[in-house]
């Protein structure tokens, strides 16, 4: 059975991915979510709609969910991450409602006009990985598997075969090291 989520879900899983990866990393402790700039870069990249003007509390509420968020990926329990994504629904208020703009089809949004981009955030995130646990597919939440990268991934390819956060930086690094480890192996 190939499970497909919707545009909505998809698009609330991409800014998931977004906003945990600003967290440091083990090769960086350089935190991308640190400026109202960078906020503000991050709602126009992940395309958010009716955003007001962005505060410094704005700044630190959305910086206080990643840590919420970060264990999801990692967890190796449908259950733990339920427990999880509970309680990070319940933080948010929801007041689901059909809503079709800036040209995507009918889709649901879960917090109400007015709320807070955390607030935003918390539910549609939150309801995004639930739809992800309940189809059955936790498996497709994980971390970069190159060993110097520990970036959050959303693997939504049909056969689950992603395992790196960006074929392009951490995938293509690791085929190179592994193609000149093979020269030199066979004294090329």
């Amino acid at each position: 059975m190939i499970v497909t989520f919707s545009h909505d879900t998809e698009q609330a899983l991409g800014t998931l991915v977004r906003m945990v990866n600003t967290l440091p990393g083990p090769n960086s402790q350089v935190d991308t979510m640190g400026t109202l700039e960078e906020l503000e870069k991050f709602v126009q990249e992940r395309e958010f709609s009716a955003v007001g003007i962005l505060t410094d509390k704005d700044l630190a509420d959305v910086r206080d969910l990643r840590p919420l968020f970060a264990p999801v990926f990692t967890t190796d329990s449908d259950a733990t991450a339920a427990a999880m994504i509970n309680a990070i629904i319940a933080r948010g208020t929801t007041t689901p409602r059909l809503t079709n703009h800036d040209g995507h089809p009918w889709h649901i949004h879960y917090s109400r006009d007015g709320s807070s981009l955390a607030c935003r955030i918390t539910v549609e995130c939150g309801i995004a990985l639930a739809q992800v646990i309940s189809a059955g597919e936790r498996e497709r939440l994980r971390r970069c598997e190159a060993p110097d990268c520990d970036d959050a991934l959303i693997d939504l390819s049909r056969n689950r075969s992603k395992r790196y956060c960006d074929a392009r930086t951490c995938g293509n690094r690791l085929h190179v090291a592994a193609y000149r480890e093979r020269r030199k192996a066979s004294g090329e």
